[in-house]
């Protein structure tokens, strides 16, 4: 007699003395309506359930919200938020498109929270889902109830729950190094940046006191300028309903990674909304975000493209300025002191261009612009280098975690032989 039983796809072969119980039988579906006055908001993230921060947009209708008690599983059950769930350990409230379930007797919370948290139980929860379109494709808990859960002995669960928190704490502190690592290694980046392009190479040059509130001393032989001076701010904005503009490619902010000039993707610029206005841009020009500029977002263009309204489009003095020494001293701290001092004075943090052309911009003599520009681009890569590897353990740890969870809790892995 074989020791494993038939189980849906997303679980596999299943031990033959667990059982496959549907979600209506473990948990009743909570729909008490409250409002935030009397229960405090929670959001419902991709680290479970917390309390709502006091900056997060509220809705218009705080008195329509359903009940959250601790110990009860929430989950967003749109398709945009996958993976947004989790036991909570507070008293709150959560909007009304959020599923809440309470858990019946048998059940271990601990092991729920990682059943119904795995990767292979968010896939099967979606794939019960309906919808128009992706974005608004949810799960409704009339489908959702029907859903069978692999559920072992309560013992196991326990067993499984303790093991999972053990093995998971160990990768989390190993990702939790990493990204200290990381971010450790982006602040030397830009560090550097900001030194070679203040201070130069020759660590020995004469130095001038500088009469600006963003730079102290700089080397005797360069000059310190305007933007305006050196630099022209693009202004030809284009009609996105006249001829291919459409599928022309498109730089926004969200495609520009902060602090280092690189770019993360690209998109055609109908995947953008074809009614928003949007600027022409040159290969090779640079192109800065005005909003938000303290995450300090600047990058060259690779090619003919537009670039969202939220951004400058500009262009550099050719015969008197290096446009890598250019793209770097955007990325430098003084003029992202500059930008941000200037952006907090409205409600949208934001740059507009006669302060963008009134900074200060540090001009030292061509080649030496261009050998500061070798130097940070040699040991920038050194450094990328390493953020990298970094990255690509951080993205492995992820997978193995997942991979981890879903074994233990559909009982490929049995934890009291593995711990």
């Amino acid at each position: 007699m074989s020791d494993v039983q038939e189980a849906p796809e997303w679980i596999g072969s299943l031990p033959r003395h667990w059982r496959l119980t549907p979600v209506g039988t473990l948990f009743d579906e909570r729909k008490e309506s409250v409002s935030d006055s009397e229960f405090p908001a929670l959001s419902v993230t991709k680290g479970g359930v917390v309390p709502q921060l006091s900056d997060v947009a509220k809705s218009q209708n705080g008195d329509v919200r359903k009940l959250v008690r601790a110990g009860d599983f929430v989950i967003n059950s749109r398709s945009d938020r996958k993976g947004s769930s989790g036991i909570s350990e507070l008293d709150g409230s959560v909007s009304v498109v959020y599923t809440v379930l309470r858990p019946r007797e048998g059940l271990d919370l601990n092991f729920a929270h990682h059943l119904l948290r795995s990767s292979a139980f968010q896939e099967e929860f979606y794939r019960w889902g309906s919808g128009i379109v992706a974005d608004l494709w949810s799960t409704r808990y009339s489908a959702m109830k029907r859903i069978a859960l692999p559920i072992p002995p309560l013992d196991e669960q326990r067993d499984i729950a303790d093991y999972l928190d053990r093995e998971t704490q160990k990768i989390d502190e190993l990702i939790t190094e990493q990204r200290g690592l990381i971010e450790t290694l982006r602040e030397r980046r830009r560090s550097l940046v900001t030194r070679l392009v203040t201070r130069g190479l020759d660590r020995h040059a004469d130095m001038t006191e500088v009469s600006s509130k963003w730079l102290d001393f700089v080397p005797a032989s360069w000059r310190l300028t305007r933007f305006r001076f050196v630099a022209t701010i693009g202004n030809v904005m284009v009609d996105p309903k006249v001829g291919d503009v459409m599928h022309d490619v498109l730089i926004a902010p969200n495609h520009v990674e902060r602090n280092t000039g690189r770019l993360l993707a690209i998109e055609t610029a109908d995947a953008q909304g074809a009614d928003s206005s949007k600027y022409r841009v040159k290969s090779g020009q640079i192109v800065y975000s005005k909003i938000r500029p303290t995450l300090n977002k600047a990058v060259t263009a690779p090619c003919d493209c537009l670039c969202s309204a939220d951004m400058y489009p500009i262009s550099f003095d050719s015969d008197r300025v290096s446009n890598r020494y250019a793209l770097y001293q955007m990325l430098s701290r003084p003029i992202h002191d500059y930008v941000t001092e200037r952006s907090m004075r409205v409600k949208m943090p934001k740059v507009n261009r006669e302060e963008l052309a009134d900074l200060p911009w540090l001009l030292p003599p061509f080649d030496v612009q261009e050998a500061i520009s070798d130097e940070i681009d040699e040991q920038t890569s050194r450094i990328d280098e390493i953020i990298s590897e970094s990255e690509d353990l951080i993205a492995l740890s992820q997978e193995r975690r997942a991979a981890l969870i879903t074994a233990a809790v559909t009982g490929q892995i049995d934890v009291r032989t593995a711990a």
